[in-house]
């Protein structure tokens, strides 16, 4: 079992920036495919940005694109998320998530990377509050 815990969140003025983590344990072998979420209250779950392993493709959805950059480790145990510009409507609890990479997957990471019904691993989320 993969345990994921998220830090980094906090309270933010709109413009400013935060550095999300998320430590991963129990990687005993293999790779994973990781991915960060966020649900804000009123709204549906939705993908923040992904990362393949081995490349190292990044995925981010278009509200996120060019703000945030999602990154790990060399160990592949951390997962990181830069914030940058964040606006009022990037509030939301943030979660990481992770799934063990396999063949198939990787050959259709592109039809799933952002449906949190792919992801095996979640942390507790980190709480990200953006005032104007």
């Amino acid at each position: 079992q993969v345990h994921l815990v998220e830090s980094g969140g906090g309270s933010v003025q709109a413009g400013g920036s935060l550095r999300l983590a998320c430590a991963a344990s129990e990687f005993t072998s293999g790779n994973y495919f990781w991915a960060w979420f966020r649900h804000a209250p009123g709204k549906e779950r939705e993908a923040v940005a992904a990362i393949r392993p081995f490349g190292g493709t990044t995925y981010y959805a278009d509200s996120m694109k060019g703000r945030f950059t999602i990154s790990q480790d060399n160990a592949k145990t951390t997962l990181y998320l830069q914030m940058n510009s964040l606006k009022p409507e990037d509030t939301a609890m943030y979660y990481c998530a992770a799934v063990e990479s396999t063949l198939v997957r990787a050959r259709t990471y592109a039809i799933w990377w952002n449906n949190e019904n792919s992801y095996e691993h979640w942390g507790q989320g980190t709480q990200v509050t953006v005032s104007s």
